[in-house]
């Protein structure tokens, strides 16, 4: 299993979406590093030389791509910073709430997790 900036990569895919694998680089990044270390996107992850990999790696600190740990880090301070300020937007993430307006009467599961009964105790 190749390993590329502290990530294990599946060896068996084709590098173009083993790539993807890294946190912050998706399918057209992926397809860009490919094109520009002259990686052909076909070739299987476990096919590449310690040359090949090295390139990719210098692609992205050169591009100055911010991926995992960084990005992870970035992205935790500015939902941070929402709920320091108050804002809509950073109450709806601390609540478990949808932060882009959708209802939430009906539908929301996912974000709010299992059902919860809340109602009235039978009395006898």
């Amino acid at each position: 299993m190749p390993r590329l900036l502290g990530v294990d990569i599946p060896a068996n895919k084709k590098i173009e979406y083993s790539l993807q694998y890294i946190y912050g680089v998706g399918p057209r990044r992926a397809r860009l590093l490919c094109e520009e270390a002259g990686i052909d996107p076909n070739v299987r992850a476990h096919e590449l030389s310690e040359e090949d990999l090295n390139k990719v790696v210098n692609l992205i600190t050169q591009k100055g791509f911010k991926v995992e740990g960084d990005l992870r880090r970035e992205v935790t301070g500015n939902l941070k910073r929402l709920q320091a300020i108050r804002c809509y937007r950073g109450i709806r993430h601390q609540r478990g709430l949808p932060v882009r307006g959708q209802r939430t009467q009906t539908n929301a599961r996912t974000r709010k997790g299992a059902r919860r009964t809340v109602g009235v105790i039978k009395k006898k």
